[in-house]
């Protein structure tokens, strides 16, 4: 078989072919055109590896990829990068480096999700962007109101039935032209919840119930929406050898640095995945909030011990690494949440 290396860009691909020897059967550039990477794939060898750079735009070329005879390698693009080591940077060189490191056998490969996966992933993914421009949207109201001296405080909700007659009646008192800056992110804001409405709605017709979604929804400040986000975005737990693993994977372990028997732990890591990490950081907030009401021991426990020393952040984010390694656990077992027992009280 041969070694197939697509650097992929917006409108085209460098494509470079080697043997297993290391000699260069084809190097040149691709049109993006449909049909155009499948009809180069079928060419070599059917079952041939083909690594693509985890860009943007890769979800068609894996598809194009699988139906050429191929099979798709998702390369970790900074950690490729690393690996080849160049001082210089072009299409060629880049296409070239991962050749390399197909042939040795290093190539740093990442999991590729199946087609219908990566599709249902899209409804949670877009509603956690219309979430954001919510709270950015209700932020621009009270941060406009408050220029003006009024505070909504009358009410838990602001933005509830009887928070908006009151943000209404304050709305009048505004200087004009204020007054329709603010009835236009109003106006916004009404279609973003519209729409955040609509795609939960979409999100439970498409994520029937299974067993994954009922014990991940038996996780602490965990429910409907955020078990959908959690098992869509693990995929498998079978790629995950162990609890720490899926952690780390989800953002919510130090990175450390430590010599000379000195040992530093600084920030979580940044090239992790954002939704995991967001959704397991949601599900600790609402626990933490509600750990009282809701008689979790051991969560209230583990957040007072960390936040007595490292605050409120760092205690939020412990509470997020035990839920993801609970996940871990459950997912494996097939059984819904416990609360941990510690050995001295069994």
């Amino acid at each position: 078989m041969e070694n197939i290396a697509l650097d992929v860009h917006k409108h085209y691909t460098w494509a470079r072919v080697e043997n297993t020897e290391g000699q260069q059967l084809y190097a040149s550039r691709l049109a993006h055109n449909r049909g155009c990477i499948k009809n180069f794939v079928q060419r070599w060898t059917p079952g041939s590896p083909v690594a693509v750079e985890t860009v943007g735009n890769w979800y068609w070329v894996v598809d194009e990829i699988e139906a050429g005879g191929g099979k798709p390698q998702l390369v970790n693009a900074r950690l490729a990068k690393l690996m080849i080591g160049n001082a210089n940077k072009s299409d060629k060189l880049d296409a070239k480096g991962l050749n390399l490191l197909q042939r040795t056998g290093t190539l740093p490969t990442v999991w590729i999700a199946s087609s219908p996966v990566r599709d249902a992933r899209e409804l949670p993914r877009s509603r956690m962007v219309l979430s954001r421009q919510r709270t950015q949207l209700k932020n621009r109201v009270h941060a406009t109101l408050s220029k003006y001296g009024y505070v909504v405080d009358e009410v838990s909700d602001a933005f509830g039935k009887r928070g908006r007659e009151i943000v209404n009646e304050l709305l009048t008192k505004l200087p004009p032209h204020t007054q329709q800056a603010l009835q236009h992110v109003l106006d916004q804001l009404d279609a973003v919840m519209a729409n955040l409405k609509a795609i939960e709605a979409d999100m439970s017709d498409a994520f029937a119930p299974c067993p994954q979604a009922t014990w991940l929804e038996s996780l602490p400040g965990v429910g409907q929406i955020l078990a959908a986000v959690i098992w869509t975005e693990i995929g498998s737990i079978e790629r995950f050898g162990r609890a720490e693993q899926l952690a780390s994977y989800s953002g919510l372990v130090a990175r450390e640095n430590s010599s000379g028997g000195k040992f530093r732990y600084g920030a979580t890591r940044r090239d992790v995945n954002v939704y995991l990490k967001w959704a397991f950081v949601e599900a600790a907030n609402s626990s933490i909030q509600n750990r009282e009401r809701c008689g979790y021991k051991h969560i209230s426990q583990l957040y007072q011990r960390i936040k007595a020393r490292r605050g409120h952040n760092r205690a939020k984010v412990a509470v997020a690494r035990h839920l993801s390694e609970a996940s871990f656990w459950m997912l494996k077992k097939g059984e819904p949440y416990r609360e941990p027992v510690l050995s001295t009280q069994r």
